[in-house]
């Protein structure tokens, strides 16, 4: 049996995965448009900065997050002069670190899918009167469904097993900033194997059935849309 504070956990991971995936597809499909579409030399400098967060170890974002997230770093600092609060250590700052962390995960197969399906469709549209909008939400979006789907699964996939970025921006407050990953790692520092097998288990089903869906469903996809 999972304790009242696992059980925490785990929902708090499932909330902070869900937000993070909302505000990545909020910031990475313009973005991905825009990467998709733009010949600007800024092009390769945009992809690398996105691409980051493969590369760079997690502690390393996550103390830099914290910087910046803190009471005398550029974000924390404007959030206190405009009345708010230090976003480290709290949920807000583990959103703001989960979508930085997972932005390449959302934002490449995006990218992939709106350069996949060509220009052809939007010159189509364009012909027809089809303003910039228009092509973008009744064409590009449609044409891209498979890229949203993966991107969906990949970010919110990726930000359940975050741990990095967490431990070092979110510390460990339980039903406040403890995560499933964090909550694992105490169970073994307390050498509370039993307790941290079902919560290893339990992420290793989720993370499976949510990749075995997304493979389904592409799979479909193409069968009945070759």
């Amino acid at each position: 049996m999972l304790a009242s504070e696992d059980i925490t956990a785990l929902g708090l991971t499932l909330r902070l995965a869900g937000v993070t995936v909302l505000v990545l597809l909020a910031v990475g499909t313009p973005l991905a448009w825009w990467l998709s579409q733009t010949q600007s030399r800024c092009k390769t400098m945009v992809e690398a900065v996105v691409a980051l967060p493969l590369v760079l170890p997690p502690t390393v974002l996550g103390f830099y997050l914290l910087l910046a997230l803190g009471p005398h770093g550029v974000i924390g600092g404007l959030s206190r002069a405009l009345g708010g609060e230090s976003l480290a250590f709290t949920f807000t700052g583990l959103v703001i670190g989960s979508a930085f962390y997972s932005l390449p995960f959302v934002v490449q197969p995006l990218q992939g899918a709106f350069e996949a399906m060509g220009r052809r469709p939007l010159e189509v549209a364009a012909t027809l009167g089809a303003s910039p909008l228009n092509r973008f939400v009744t064409v590009a979006v449609p044409l891209a469904r498979r890229g949203f789907l993966t991107a969906i699964v990949l970010g919110f996939a990726h930000t359940l097993g975050e741990f990095g970025v967490v431990l070092m921006l979110g510390g460990n407050i339980p039903g406040a900033t403890q995560v499933i990953s964090i909550a694992i790692y105490d169970h073994v520092e307390m050498l509370q194997y039993g307790q941290a097998h079902m919560l290893s288990a339990l992420l290793l089903v989720l993370s499976f059935s949510i990749l075995l869906a997304v493979y389904l469903l592409n799979r479909r996809f193409s069968v009945v849309h070759p």
